[in-house]
This record gives C-alpha cells, sequence and structure tokens, in this order.
C-alpha cells in the first residue's frame, strides 16, 4: 500500500547544523524554500515517465544537430531555449519529431542514451524507465539490431559509471498509427531482438484524433510477452480516454493522467486499484494542456487517494529537470522533507525495477531524509 502523501503547514524552524548560527522562530520562507531545494537536490529517486530523445540536454542537441547539418535544429545551444518554445500539443509534437532527425545512426542512439543517463545522476536519480520510440529510428534508417545494441551498451556503461538503472518502455508513436504500432511490438516482443532492459510498452504521441481502442490488439501482444502497459492518456482529451486505456489497454500506470480530475468515479477507481499516475507538472504547462500552475489538478489526485508520481518528461525541451518538478510538486501540495521522501517512495513503489531493487531504493530514501532531518 502506497503512503498517503500529506498537505503539511510550512515549517517556520529547522535543527541547527555545524557553522551555523542557531535558526529562530524569525526564519523567512526563503531560506525554508532554499532549505527544501537542497533536500531535494540531494533526494534518491526514480523516474517513470521520461522519454529518451526528450531528454536530450541543449548540449547534445547541438552536437547532434551539427553533426547533421541539414537538419532545421539550431545548431547553438542558446538558440534552442526559443526553438523550443511551444504554441500548443500539436507544434510540440512538431519540435520533438525535428530533434528526433537528428539521431540518424546508432553512434547517435548511444551518445544520446548514455548522456541522458549522466544527467539523471547529476539529479540524484538512481533508477529510471526511459521511454523510447525505436520506430522513429528505425524508418530513418538506422539497422534495428545496431539500434537494441547502441541502447544496451549505453544502460550497461550508465549502470557501471554512473550508478544509474535504466530500464526501457518500448512506445508507439500514436500519430503514425498501425503501421508503427505493428513494427513497435515485432521489435518489443521479438527474442532476437528484444533488449535485456525492456519492461514496458507504451503508446505516445497525440490523443485527439488517436483513439486507444484501435491499440488493444498490440498491448494484448505486448502483455503477452511479459510487458507492462503504460500508456499516455487523459493529457489532452478526456477522462473517456483514460478509461479506453484501462479497458483495451489494461495501463498499470497511466502517462499524465491530467483529465481524470473531471470524473469522481475514475478517480475512486484509480485509488481502489492503486493505479499510478505519473505526473508531469510543467509539462502540462508547456504544452498548454493545464492553463496555470495553480489550476493544475495533481491536489485533486492527491486529496482523492490516487498514488501521484512526480516527472519530468521531455525536462531540456520544457526548460525543466526533475529536481525542479519535485520543488513544482512541494509548492502545490504543501510539502516538507518527509512528504517528499513519500512521493519520490511513491515512484519506487509504482515501478517496475525487481523486488530487491525496490527495497534498497526505499532504504536508501529512508537512510537519506532521517539523516537530513536530524542536522
Amino acid at each position: 500500500m502506497d503512503q498517503p502523501i500529506t498537505r503539511v503547514p510550512p515549517r517556520t524552524t529547522r535543527g541547527r547544523r555545524s557553522g551555523e548560527e542557531p535558526l529562530t522562530e524569525h526564519i523567512t520562507a526563503r531560506d525554508d524554500a532554499r532549505d527544501l531545494h537542497s533536500f531535494i537536490a540531494g533526494l534518491p529517486k526514480a523516474e517513470l515517465h521520461v522519454h529518451h530523445v526528450g531528454s536530450a540536454s541543449p548540449r547534445i542537441v547541438s552536437e547532434l544537430a551539427a553533426r547533421h547539418p541539414d537538419s532545421r535544429v539550431p545548431t547553438d545551444p542558446e538558440a534552442l531555449a526559443d526553438y523550443f518554445t511551444f504554441t500548443d500539443f500539436a507544434h510540440f509534437i512538431q519540435v520533438y519529431l525535428s530533434v528526433v532527425d537528428v539521431i540518424r545512426t546508432p553512434e547517435d542512439v548511444r551518445l544520446l542514451t548514455y548522456e541522458v543517463a549522466r544527467d539523471m545522476a547529476r539529479q540524484q536519480v538512481r533508477y529510471a524507465e526511459l521511454t523510447i520510440t525505436p520506430w522513429s529510428s528505425t524508418r530513418r534508417g538506422i539497422d534495428e539490431r545496431a539500434f537494441m545494441d547502441a541502447i544496451e551498451d549505453a544502460r550497461k556503461a550508465a549502470e557501471a559509471e554512473f550508478g544509474v538503472v535504466l530500464r526501457w518502455c518500448f512506445d508507439i508513436p500514436g500519430e503514425a498509427g498501425l503501421e508503427a504500432a505493428e513494427e513497435t511490438v515485432r521489435l518489443a516482443t521479438d527474442d532476437r531482438l528484444r533488449p535485456e532492459g525492456l519492461v514496458s510498452f507504451g503508446l505516445g504521441g497525440p490523443e485527439v484524433g488517436v483513439p486507444r481502442p484501435q491499440f488493444k490488439p498490440y498491448f494484448d501482444q505486448a502483455r503477452a510477452a511479459g510487458l507492462r502497459s503504460v500508456p499516455h492518456a487523459g493529457e489532452t482529451t478526456g477522462p473517456e480516454t483514460v478509461w479506453d486505456a484501462l479497458n483495451f489497454l489494461g495501463a498499470e500506470r497511466i502517462g499524465h493522467g491530467t483529465s481524470s480530475a473531471r470524473d469522481p468515479k475514475l478517480l475512486a477507481h484509480l485509488a481502489e486499484h492503486g493505479i499510478a499516475l505519473e505526473v508531469c507538472p510543467t509539462s502540462n504547462i508547456a504544452t498548454r494542456a493545464v492553463r496555470t500552475l495553480d489550476e493544475h489538478p495533481v491536489k485533486e489526485f492527491v486529496a482523492a487517494g490516487v498514488t501521484v508520481t512526480v516527472n519530468s518528461d521531455d525536462p531540456p525541451m520544457f526548460g525543466t529537470d526533475l529536481n525542479t518538478e519535485y520543488a513544482v510538486a512541494a509548492r502545490l501540495l504543501g510539502l516538507d522533507e518527509q512528504g517528499l521522501a513519500k512521493l519520490a517512495g511513491n515512484a519506487v513503489r509504482a515501478s517496475f525495477l525487481d523486488a530487491a531493487g525496490k527495497a534498497r531504493l526505499a532504504a536508501e530514501i529512508d537512510t537519506y531524509t532521517a539523516t537530513w532531518l536530524a542536522l
């Protein structure tokens, strides 16, 4: 059973640290926030909703664009900030696919994957389920075997060098239709190709005009092969899309699920069955799925008892990272260090990490939090 995330009043004092003057009852909200940011920076974490290409830093995107100068992606990292300003979800998809187009060789794939892990390690991410869209690479001419070898080589190097455990979610790009679904499930279930790190099967891209039920046969095949179901749903459409993901695709977690707050019966179902939502607050604002952070439904999710995990989605594209998303959650939910530790624990419990790995990471979170609070 997931631990509930409770809303708490802001702390007004903290214990004394070595070399500091004793804190008084007049500590400012700014000081308290700074302390919370420091806690978040060191908190061991798992991330469950983060995209492979969408995690490429401006440095890596510009390097890849320079390798392929016929691309329209800027080669200047500073220019990418303007390039990654989106008018709506459709524009985001257009820009996203342009970045996909600069990943053209197995060497590009390996570089991207390895550097994403390096960035995760800087944020104390211990485990991540990285959403990968192999269709986007194989249809551009990258040999499928070479693609699998590239991500696996990067995964093993990342674990050995950075201590970051990566697992894969292969997802169908919804806008590409059933041809992409057929290819994705083939790559995910062929024992000669299926990478060792693959744990789940997803569905991304636009939701409008891309009904979920049509993908049922492909999710059935993936689930029969032992993969877990984690489709996007309810990000830019209503709660009916989440119901479709549950009823037709056997969803065990929901990517985004933003519109679930409109349907009390759906919230009750998610809570009762322990189906976690992969919440990505800044992403939802950047793509205009939600108007403002203060209007984000994460508060309603928590109040309804739904398991919430916090994620960064496509962090450089949205000018964020996982640490920032935890800070956003702290503000929206009124969380202190213990509340944030419970939030981190939710991601561990909702993950597809093996039982021993979950126990180790949960214990690391508990030890870190206890040590921090004792200072």
